[in-house]
């Protein structure tokens, strides 16, 4: 599993040319290890071969023929009783199909009769279906990317034949590896029961992540592992690497990427090309190379988005003229917008830089007449690219904006990017800021944070990664965001102070514990409240925690009548 170079069709054509740069290509290909997780953590499925078959009465009837080796058959019909056909089978009109589950554990509702039922306890005894193959056109799971054990047949993908191939084999106990990594610390979808970021959820063409909880018990991604298929955009969606690829590593598929292109060059080859694609199509990525050059190196993954643009970025730095990704237009819309969106992204830094936005580009096998190829490398980097997703792809545009500059390219210090980007600032209206510091409490990657020592405000542009927990989690509404680019490296990098005030110091302790002028804002709106009527109550506004507790218990020790009241 992970990054690999092809399967034989892909080695064989890869070995027919015999250029300068068809020997170096395969030379890098026989010296770059694989990298591959040895264990990878897995999911178990149990299928007993109880098959469900949905559509047209004449359909499916037919298509039961084809699987009488299995345990059961269920025909559920989608036509009324008037279009059936004449049969000795058993065909059930159920109304009102709703499917959720997954390989071995298919949970079928319907009304039957009039009845709302679980069918495979109506008609099997069991307490769920194993296999379902849907012959409507409209599949009763609309889930772009089918989990496993159903098959969308009527809607075109996959075939019929397909389907006999592989769905009778389906009984028995199978392992699925658990293709991603979840690190709740990390997440900025949610924090003290505020929303922020969905962009994993928006990405999942599988229908395995969805949004859990609520403003009282919090919120939280959940990914379902039994539905998940490993299609990699929710990782590469994620901002802040709460979820990670885990078949290989990113930054372990990027690092082999890397090694390939030395060893390329140490071979004698020349404008490197580095062509991502994906393992489920080895005739497409044949196809396509046989339209390219021999200095077009093909990096076969699991899934073409299992890397994001942190890698495409370090293969440009690291001697690749160009990344393209071998697509096809038959993608689920959702991988197909995900990978777009990010293009989008990655040719938008491209083009403030200079450079061809080409110079990452999605080739379609539908119109490869389309395709554009740069021979033209970019300026290596000296130091390999180290840190979080989000600093190893800082490493890279800085590192390009500074050949950029040695090249008397003027670039732009502040650039406006897509809407869906996740790079830009936060800004304070500080004179109606309270310095409560909600926003220091949401922020997923402390890029917004307080000094310890003084009411202040801090922010780290380059930390930022706009999910909008802060602006949602502000009491006074003094926050916004705007989503940018600094490519000034000192600026992005540095802390800004957005807000500071004098502190407000304890008048037991002398020890600095709020702003001043929220001190002062309670003092005025506490004037008049019967609890705040004697001196002691309102100088405990000018004591620290820890004073203004010890003051209480003072009193009342001093005052043991007062505890009647308390």
């Amino acid at each position: 599993m992970g990054s690999r170079i092809g399967e034989a069709m892909l080695t064989q054509f890869l070995a027919q040319s015999e250029t300068t740069n068809a020997k170096a290509r395969q030379f890098a290909i026989a010296q770059t290890v694989e990298l591959n997780n040895l264990i990878p953590p897995t999911v178990s499925y149990e299928s007993r071969g109880n098959l469900i078959i949905i559509g047209p009465t004449s359909i499916i009837v037919d298509v039961a023929e084809q699987f009488s080796e299995l345990n059961s058959i269920t025909l559920v019909s989608t036509e009324s009783d008037a279009h059936d056909k004449e049969t000795e089978k058993t065909v059930y009109h159920a109304k009102d199909l709703s499917i959720k589950g997954f390989l071995g554990a298919f949970d079928v509702e319907c009304t039957l009769n009039g009845e709302r039922v679980n069918l495979a306890k109506a008609t099997i005894g069991a307490a769920a279906f194993d296999l379902v193959l849907d012959m409507k056109l409209d599949s009763v799971m609309s889930e772009q990317v089918p989990v496993p054990g159903y098959y969308p047949v009527g809607r075109g993908y996959p075939t019929l034949a397909q389907v006999l191939d592989e769905l009778p084999a389906l009984v028995g106990t199978f392992d699925k590896p658990k293709y991603f990594r979840l690190n709740p610390e990390l997440c900025a979808h949610s924090s003290r029961g505020v929303k922020g970021c969905e962009r994993c959820v928006d990405a999942c063409p599988a229908g395995a992540l969805t949004s859990e909880g609520s403003e009282q018990t919090g919120h939280h991604i959940q990914i379902n592992p039994y539905l998940c298929q490993g299609v990699g955009t929710c990782a590469t969606a994620c901002p802040t690497e709460a979820i990670s690829y885990a078949l290989p590593e990113a930054e372990k598929t990027q690092n082999f990427a890397t090694r390939l292109l030395a060893n390329y060059k140490k071979e004698g080859g020349e404008t490197p090309i580095i062509a991502f694609c994906s393992d489920r199509h080895e005739n497409f990525n044949v196809m396509a190379l046989k339209t390219m050059p021999d200095h077009v190196i093909p990096v076969v993954l699991d899934e073409l988005l299992s890397v994001g643009i942190d890698t495409w970025f370090s293969a440009l730095v690291n001697g690749a003229a160009q990344v393209l990704f071998i697509a096809s237009r038959r993608m689920p819309e959702t991988i197909q917008r995900v990978l777009t969106q990010e293009v989008e992204i990655a040719q938008a830094f491209l083009s403030q830089l200079g450079l061809d936005p080409q110079r990452i580009q999605v080739v379609y096998m539908e119109a490869l007449h389309e395709m554009t190829l740069i021979d033209t490398p970019l300026a290596v980097i000296e130091q390999p690219l180290t840190g979080n997703k989000r600093a190893r792809l800082m490493g890279a545009l800085d590192h390009l904006a500074a050949d950029a500059a040695s090249n008397n390219i003027e670039i732009t210090e502040i650039q406006s990017l897509p809407s869906h980007a996740p790079y830009g600032s936060v800004s304070c209206e500080t004179k109606d800021c309270t310095l409560c510091m909600g926003c220091v409490a949401v922020c997923p990657t402390r890029a917004l944070h307080s000094d310890p020592d003084s009411p202040t405000l801090k922010f780290i542009e380059q930390d930022c990664v706009q999910c909008g927990l802060c602006v949602s989690a502000c009491p006074e509404k003094v926050l916004s965001m705007k989503v940018q680019m600094n490519w000034s490296q000192t600026q992005r990098q540095e802390t800004q102070i957005m807000h500071k005030e004098d502190a407000a110091c304890c008048i037991t302790c002398g020890t600095p514990f709020a702003p001043a002028s929220m001190i002062e804002m309670l003092r005025v709106k506490l004037q008049g409240n019967p609890h705040f009527s004697d001196e002691a109550s309102i100088s405990r506004l000018y004591m620290c925690e820890d004073c203004r507790v010890k003051d209480i218990f003072t009193d009342l020790s001093a005052n043991p009548e007062k505890q009647l009241k308390v």
